[in-house]
């Protein structure tokens, strides 16, 4: 069995999802965000971030952990801000030691979905059918998160397919 950390980083928002693989078979363990209040300081932000994801990792053992490339920002100052919260999520994996693997959301689409254009409704249908389960996950950073994963568990299996 293989347990792998999906995350949508952010600063406000971090969705995260947790979901194993069993002889091809996906099965969700958890799905949330962690929020962060807009009046805290910023660097207590990042702190309750860093800690959220480090429990995480330490109530569920995932072997690794795949998180959401930064892709775009409509402005510079958030573009900073979501860079400074992904780098944090970066620094709790490496601190637990898990090889990280890092998607964008095309890929992400792509592999869960079938269609790199696809829709966040779409891809959320497909999350809820390839977890089996009765609704999409919500919000809407939880269920990214569950796509991220789910992304990255097929992907490694494609690629232990082709090694050698």
């Amino acid at each position: 069995m293989r347990i792998t950390l999906g995350v949508d980083p952010g600063t406000a928002t971090v969705g995260y999802a947790v979901v194993s693989e069993d002889r091809g078979k996906l099965r969700l363990l958890v799905c949330d965000v962690i929020t962060t209040p807009p009046d805290m300081p910023f660097p207590q932000r990042l702190s309750k971030i860093f800690h959220g994801i480090s429990e995480i990792i330490q109530l569920y053992h995932p072997q690794d952990a795949a998180v959401e490339e930064l892709f775009f920002a409509r402005n510079a100052r958030t573009a900073i801000a979501v860079g400074q919260g992904r780098g944090i999520i970066l620094l709790a994996a490496a601190e637990a030691g898990l090889p990280v693997s890092e998607y964008t959301p095309m890929q992400v689409k792509q592999a869960v979905q079938g269609y790199g254009s696809a829709t966040k409704h779409q891809v959320g249908e497909m999350v809820r059918m390839l977890l089996g389960l009765d609704a999409v996950p919500k919000p809407d950073d939880a269920a990214d998160a569950a796509a991220i994963a789910i992304c990255h568990l097929h992907s490694s299996r494609v690629s232990s397919l082709l090694k050698p």
